[in-house]
């Protein structure tokens, strides 16, 4: 009986230390502000952790507060993080659905866990402050929340992203003086998916029933279509979201103003070596 106690106490602390050894399970987030913040909500949401009380659309891994299971975050360029799914790098992986759809990601049916799509992560179309009012902008503006783009929206992306226009235009707006556009060219930058697409597929063909031909501009990272528009290079740029945009204009002094909310993309998390939720959970 002594023999059996023993090895039954020896088992047990061989269990313990292997659980303690145990390699944490890595979460791949994106490393900029306002998406990593969104990215630990939706981990807390699922019960993986709890954030700091107050910590906000931009908390950080120093504002866990506490885990439900030992986790390691694995900080890149949101742009990258298709790839650490893809090449199983990491047990999962977190990522806008821009970047997910890219790679051929369907976060409604590919995610383990997605957003809901009622959030203040509304995806925006910016100038620099000055052309908010100017013909230009309104003619973007009104082509931009069109029932077509929100057709289109809904239709394409069915739950990947989600037209938020409350109002939607024929397209046009009265007080703009389309025959002082006509011949004229906006330049706008935008990411490939879902952005450039509906400008290409949508906006393109409003605008140029005016004569105004929409110069989309292709970019694959979230800095350089903001730099773009500050410095005069393009009109426009449709490719973050609203918090995004206000912590860019508060850490690099831009002036960048929002003249159209479009869509929300609900952000995703997906199985990298894990196929399950069961390891995040603690099952």
């Amino acid at each position: 009986m002594k023999k059996l106690i023993a090895l039954v106490l020896s088992l047990a602390l061989v269990l313990s230390l292997a659980s303690a050894l145990a390699d944490p399970i890595t979460i791949a987030v994106p490393n900029d502000p306002t998406n990593e913040g969104r990215a630990l909500l939706l981990l807390q949401k699922l019960g993986v952790l709890t954030l700091n009380e107050g910590a906000g659309l931009e908390a950080t891994k120093l504002d866990i507060a506490s885990t439900a299971v030992e986790i390691e975050l694995v900080e890149a360029e949101a742009a990258l993080l298709p790839e650490f799914q893809l090449n199983k790098d990491v047990d999962y992986a977190i990522i806008n659905n821009n970047y997910a759809l890219q790679a051929g990601l369907n976060p409604v049916t590919d995610s383990l866990a997605i957003e809901d799509a009622d959030s203040p992560y509304v995806n925006v179309v910016s100038v620099k402050a000055g052309n908010e009012n100017t013909d230009a902008a309104k003619a973007l503006t009104a082509a931009v929340t069109s029932q077509q783009v929100v057709d289109y929206i809904n239709s394409k992306y069915e739950g990947a992203a989600i037209a938020t226009i409350e109002n939607p235009t024929d397209g046009y707006d009265a007080t703009v003086d389309y025959d002082a556009l006509n011949g004229t060219e906006i330049s706008i930058a935008a990411t490939a998916v879902p952005h450039e697409e509906v400008l290409t597929d949508v906006v393109a063909g409003i605008l140029a029933e005016k004569g105004i031909t929409l110069n989309v501009i292709s970019v694959t990272d979230y800095v350089t279509p903001n730099t773009m528009v500050d410095s005069g290079d393009v009109f426009a740029n449709y490719f973050a979201h609203q918090p995004y945009q206000d912590s860019f204009n508060s850490e690099n002094g831009t002036s960048l103003v929002t003249i159209a909310g479009v869509h929300v993309e609900p952000m995703a998390l997906y199985g990298g070596i894990q196929e399950t939720l069961d390891a995040l959970l603690g099952q």
